[in-house]
């Protein structure tokens, strides 16, 4: 008998430590249950945050990480298998789809909103409306001061700060606004999206870069509390602007007609190469609940009508 249950125990612990080994290769997450991790651009923590929080929320068994990093680490860690979902400013380029393909892996990716990319001033600043032909001298380094624009203007020498030197808001405006790709030597990088903010805060010479969307929802007590310690800047495509009007910041409506002009999209780029819980996450965002999370943020969804109501004084 002893023999017999000896047998027993052994032919468990083989099963047992056969199952161990397999559960890697055989993931047991759905569209709607089990764990995942995954890599987001930190430029988007406030709105993946609460995307995250109301998926849980309806689907009880769902349990997703999320890690906030600048845009280089996420790219990395999809390239090397760290995590199979990334949500990103941009898609992949033609080397990093090159890494894929030899995996014979093709990355999914979802398309979920339409961003922009917000100036902050100093809230004692008065030089509150730039065109982008001065934006891009700050940016390149030909205005150093801020009597090079407003002769009247207090203040002197400009510091030009990101939240972070490799973030994708750096890219952007490296892309975008700098004609050598470099970055001016009066830049400096803030620890955290807060702390830029608080830099610009406290500091009258300071204009800031960071993701909209951490100043854009009005119903969230953190995104007013940012507000009233800083000054979005409006921006002009026409580098005389006739009056005020020509200015625009980056509000909602104004993102979808296109007016303002630093404008980038979200996605979620996944390589599960299985219908998993990373694929029912952008499935939810992509989808009508999610979109209107994005509507009520600030952002304007990828894939819903936004209603542009004009109000007419006459």
């Amino acid at each position: 008998m002893k023999s017999k249950i000896n047998l027993a125990l052994l032919a468990f612990s083989i099963a047992a430590v056969s199952a161990c080994g397999n559960s890697g290769n055989s993931p047991t997450d759905t569209p709607t249950s089990g764990a995942i991790t995954i890599s987001v651009d930190e430029s988007f923590q406030p709105i993946i945050e609460t995307q995250i929080n109301t998926f849980e929320g309806i689907y009880k068994y769902a349990d997703i990480t999320a890690n906030y990093r600048p845009e280089g680490q996420v790219v990395q860690e999809l390239i090397n298998d760290s995590t199979r979902v990334a949500v990103l400013s941009r898609e992949l380029n033609a080397d990093e789809n090159a890494v894929f393909k030899n995996k014979n892996l093709v990355p999914r990716v979802t398309k979920i909103a339409i961003d922009a990319i917000a100036i902050i001033v100093n809230r004692n600043n008065p030089d509150s409306l730039l065109t982008m032909e001065q934006l891009g001298k700050i940016f390149n380094g030909d205005v150093t001061n801020w009597q090079e624009l407003n002769k009247k203007s207090n203040l002197k020498n400009i510091v030009v700060v990101f939240d972070n030197n490799n973030s994708s808001t750096a890219r952007y405006v490296k892309d975008s606004l700098i004609a050598d790709h470099k970055l001016p030597q009066n830049t400096f990088a803030s620890d955290s999206h807060s702390a830029l903010i608080d830099y610009v805060a406290k500091n009258e010479n300071a204009i800031g870069v960071i993701g909209v969307n951490w100043i854009s929802d009005l119903d969230d007590t953190t995104a007013i509390g940012f507000q009233n310690r800083i000054k979005v800047v409006g921006l002009s495509r026409d580098p005389a602007p006739a009056s005020t009007e020509n200015y625009y910041q980056p509000y909602q409506a104004y993102i979808a007609q296109g007016n303002y002009l630093l404008l980038r999209y979200l996605y979620i780029i996944s390589t599960e190469g299985r219908t998993g819980l990373g694929t029912g996450f952008a499935a939810y965002v992509a989808g009508d609940k999610g979109q209107r999370i994005i509507l009520k943020s600030g952002l304007v969804p990828a894939t819903m009508p936004v209603r542009i109501v004009g109000l007419n004084n006459n």
